[in-house]
């Protein structure tokens, strides 16, 4: 029964923040491309204030896999490099927090490129 908490907690965080995403492309002249860098930069304003961790440690995957996870993972690697290295970690801090989900992204975005087939819009 835990595990179906912790699966309708993920859920509802994500719904929500999707439903959020769809209301504001239908009510609202913001394109996706600029909602989805509002979604990442909410991330990282929620990481820097403390608000987004508690959130994450309870929704989940609920908050950790949409893109103000993305944001929020970047901002908490910035500060843990800053803390090491000191103002390098602003340059490095992210790129290393991010990596294991960009380059997995990149991988998959590959595969399915070579499994897919290109079909022209018109």
């Amino acid at each position: 029964m835990e595990l179906l908490w912790e699966y309708g907690k993920a859920f509802l965080v994500g719904g929500a923040l999707c439903v959020l995403g769809q209301l504001l492309i239908d009510y609202t002249r913001l394109t996706p491309a600029r909602i989805l860098s509002c979604y990442v930069v909410a991330g990282v304003l929620l990481g820097a204030v403390g608000l987004y961790q508690p959130l994450a440690d309870w929704a989940g995957a609920g908050a950790t896999v949409p893109l103000t996870g993305f944001g929020w993972n970047l901002a908490k690697g910035v500060k843990e490099a800053v803390e090491e290295q000191g103002l390098l970690g602003i340059f490095t801090g992210g790129f290393t927090a991010a990596a294991g989900g960009l380059c997995a992204a990149l991988l998959f975005g590959f595969l399915i490129a070579l499994v897919g087939k290109p079909k022209d819009k018109n």
